[in-house]
């Protein structure tokens, strides 16, 4: 780990902005392409500029489906605006708030599991032991830098990833970089 650090000097994990805007961000980008997702952002936020829930939720299914969503996904993005609108996301919250608790309220919304959730707590609320098993990403890095390839269980990565505690989501975020040294937003 030491020399996965040394050798991405100057960069480190970044907030992401706003509640909603990140968990709308994610929710457009889950399963496909970066630059897929770049593009279907660009045309949703052409479509709500402030990314605020009501501009989502007052948007027609139709519209937001032009912007390359899914109807899946579309609706999604109208549910979670729901959510934000109605209160039944403890937000102000969710800071107070250990990290299992916000993954339980985040996966009661339709589109969010949790992967979601986990990269909604690194990338927004800045949860520094968070360790998202189940990222392809981590999974294929750990096998990498630790394992010369070979395939193995989340029982194994978590044994060696209790090693990063409590910086897990820092260990994770290098671990990430050492495959593609440019950030994905979420």
């Amino acid at each position: 780990m030491a020399g996965i650090i040394r050798s991405h000097p100057r960069i480190a994990l970044q907030p992401r902005g706003e509640p909603f805007f990140t968990l709308a961000r994610s929710i457009v980008g889950q399963q496909i392409s970066v630059k897929a997702a770049a593009s279907i952002w660009a045309r949703v936020l052409a479509l709500a500029p402030q990314m605020h829930p009501h501009e989502i939720a007052d948007a027609r299914h139709a519209r937001l489906c032009a912007c390359g969503l899914s109807a899946r996904k579309a609706e999604y993005l109208a549910g979670l605006a729901r959510h934000f609108i109605d209160g039944s996301l403890h937000v102000s919250a969710w800071k107070r708030m250990d990290d299992e608790a916000v993954i339980a309220e985040l996966v009661q919304v339709r589109g969010i599991g949790r992967w979601t959730a986990e990269m909604f707590l690194m990338f927004n609320l800045l949860r520094p032991d968070v360790l998202p098993l189940d990222d392809l990403g981590l999974q294929r890095a750990i096998r990498l830098h630790y394992f010369k390839g070979r395939a193995v269980s989340a029982r194994t990565m978590r044994r060696v990833a209790s090693a990063w505690a409590p910086w897990r989501s820092v260990a994770t975020w290098y671990l990430w970089r050492s495959l593609d040294p440019i950030p994905v937003q979420y």
